[in-house]
């Protein structure tokens, strides 16, 4: 595992660090354009010509959406354990996402005559992509569509690549199920979001796509940002595990390889002013290695030595002040007073208190969503949240006095901006 000691660093080197993986998805759009024009102009035909060509799988035009009968048969088909552990989760990402829900009206009066506020409202239709890769994201499913129905959207589609037999994945289905989803599309990548951006004969045209996906789904969103909203930013995962002398080693062991195991482009950093406790970590971490799969064992020891690892600071402010800057998608605070260290981050799209919240609860079961920011856009974005699926509308009412009261005012405002006709319309107007 490489140690950076922080201060020692050159500029360029701490600017690898803070960068970390930035892909060039330059020959992606290129397809993605290609691609997107191409099921612009022929539709399902289009669609299921790339979806043989890039996911391997042949489908026909009346199996692109996914039937009711479908989405039962993959709910019983899918262990109890497993439907049970589904359920559990969306309880809880279902409270937390509530408990965010916004007044749908407020007004409150400026001045004497003047009454503004604001209205919010759900947006008419979102898409939501749910990966596949190698395997099965349930928990995506729930993170996205639990807000959605929480903001009261009327129409959620789904979209989310078919499996090698041309199927849903059960753990999908039951998870829709579950939440009370039932328009689902086998559909992926580029295709996926071209579909919803312009609409096909099967799959409609959507105004939102938000939701996770590989760099093909990240090349179509940035070619069509013009015709639909492509929502958070989400690129390669990366967590900080902020730690202090008082760390229990093998439980920061175990978290810090957490994101690490999701490919050779993530970021997982031990960030401590400890050197004793970053000698106890790394023996712990090459003993549970070879508890994992050799594919993730690759992932793991990559990204140790390449955007990961341990950043070494001299202090526990100094490893703070890292943190804010670095902006990590998720970070764990294992400090004597986690409560204290919270006050002071300042950028992260989540915070984990104590020795006892591994990203793994908050990724899957703890209820706060776990689609967030990355690549330092926490500085600027937040998690995904009901706010996603609302808008709102600013609102004003001025009665006869209260125009009288204010109208010099905004017509001197208007002159000093060489408006003429907003002058004009205040100037003119009979009361």
């Amino acid at each position: 595992m490489k140690i950076r000691v922080w201060k020692d660093l050159s500029r360029e080197e701490k600017e690898f660090v803070l960068k970390r993986a930035e892909l060039d998805i330059s020959e992606q759009m290129k397809l993605a354009l290609e691609v997107s024009e191409d099921i612009r102009k022929h539709g399902d035909e289009a669609v299921l010509k790339y979806t043989e060509k890039f996911d391997h799988v042949t489908l026909s035009k009346d199996h692109i959406k996914v039937t009711q009968e479908e989405i039962d048969t993959g709910y019983e088909r899918l262990d109890a354990t497993t439907r049970d552990a589904i359920a559990y989760a969306a309880k809880n990402i279902r409270d937390f996402h509530e408990k965010q829900l916004p007044e749908e009206m407020w007004f409150t009066n400026v001045d004497e005559g003047l009454m503004v506020g604001e209205k919010t409202t759900p947006i008419v239709d979102v898409c939501l992509y749910v990966p596949r890769g190698k395997g099965s994201f349930p928990s995506v499913l729930l993170m996205l569509g639990i807000p959605a129905i929480a903001a009261k959207v009327p129409k959620i589609v789904v979209v989310t690549p078919p499996n090698e037999e041309g199927h849903c994945d059960d753990a999908i289905l039951a998870a829709a199920k579950i939440i009370g989803i039932t328009e689902i599309y086998k559909v992926g990548g580029i295709q996926a979001v071209a579909s919803v951006a312009f609409g096909t004969e099967t799959i409609p045209k959507c105004h939102k796509i938000i939701g996770p996906g590989n760099s093909y789904a990240t090349a179509a969103k940035r070619v069509l940002s013009s015709y639909i909203d492509a929502g958070l930013p989400a690129g390669p995962s990366e967590v900080i595990i902020l730690a202090d002398e008082n760390a229990d080693p093998e439980k920061v062991a175990l978290d810090v390889m957490i994101e690490a195991e999701h490919g050779p482009d993530s970021a997982a950093l031990l960030v401590t002013h400890s050197r004793e406790l970053v000698d106890k970590v790394l023996p712990i971490i090459e003993r549970q290695l070879p508890k994992i799969s050799e594919k993730r064992q690759s992932f793991v020891t990559t990204n140790f030595n390449t955007y990961g690892g341990v950043i070494l600071t001299d202090s526990l402010e100094e490893s703070i002040d890292f943190v804010n800057e670095y902006a990590p998608e998720h970070m764990e605070v294992m400090t004597k007073e986690p409560f204290a260290v919270l006050e002071k981050i300042k950028n992260a799209g989540e915070i984990l208190l104590g020795e006892y919240t591994p990203v793994t609860l908050c990724n899957f079961v703890l209820g706060p969503n776990a689609i967030l920011p990355t690549g330092g856009f926490a500085k600027t974005y937040s998690s995904v949240s009901v706010m996603d699926f609302l808008k709102r509308s600013s609102v004003g009412y001025a009665t006869k006095e209260g125009f009288q009261r204010v109208r010099e005012h905004a017509y001197n405002i208007a002159k000093v901006e060489g408006f003429d006709t907003h002058a004009l319309a205040v100037k003119e107007r009979k009361v």
